[in-house]
């Protein structure tokens, strides 16, 4: 049986969360940081996403569409642990679950 689709509503900020896979690290070298921020720039091309403020790790963000923000995750989190795999010699999770995310009042109006 197919999962409950998750709301997302374009336009409203929702801050973002996943943990490793039993609550391991993901990030294991200073590169792995590196290429998870490109990995997400290239998930943008594909579904416009945007940020409402500058941060080094960019949790809160808002789609454009309704819907947008699962597309955009799905596609960084499975591109993510393709990379990881391949880099890591590694198969199975590595992450836990289910992004989570909540809407949040944006800093920005």
């Amino acid at each position: 049986m197919a999962r409950k689709l998750r709301v997302s509503l374009g336009t409203i900020c929702c801050h973002t969360l996943n943990r490793g896979n039993g609550r391991t690290t993901v990030f294991h070298q200073d590169g792995d940081y590196a290429a998870f921020l490109i990995l997400m720039k290239q998930a943008n091309e594909r579904v416009p996403m945007s940020s409402p403020s500058d941060q080094s790790f960019p949790s809160r963000v808002v789609a454009e569409n309704d819907g947008d923000l699962s597309k955009w995750m799905q596609w960084l989190t499975t591109a993510h642990v393709r990379r990881y795999h391949f880099l890591y010699d590694s198969a199975g999770h590595a992450w836990q679950g289910r992004f989570k995310s909540f809407p949040i009042q944006s800093d920005n109006p």
